[in-house]
């Protein structure tokens, strides 16, 4: 059972990065430091929406803009690292 913990905790560590890039890709594309009619960059940004903004959608509901800034991936990454927590303290250790 171990084994599945490492395996989740994995694949919630990579969501957070997706977060991240996907979050700082943003600014990039808003800013006009890069340019999103690049096919590479507006492959990779379509990527990273595709898989963010399913989870992003419903804290986007609840959480408002807070001064025209979007907030809701901070509170997806601090979701994601208490469920990292929760697996850890109380339930590998019940496992071993």
């Amino acid at each position: 059972m171990l084994p599945v913990l490492e395996l989740i905790d994995t694949i919630i560590n990579l969501y957070i990065w997706a977060l991240i890039i996907s979050a700082i890709l943003s600014w990039l594309i808003a800013f006009n430091v890069i340019n999103s009619h690049n096919r590479v960059v507006y492959t990779v940004g379509d990527f990273l929406y595709r898989i963010t903004e399913p989870a992003l959608r419903p804290i986007r509901r609840f959480v408002p803009l807070m001064g025209g800034v979007d907030i809701s991936p901070v509170v997806l990454i601090l979701l994601l690292w208490f469920i990292r927590r929760v697996l850890w303290v109380d339930i590998a250790p019940a496992l071993m």
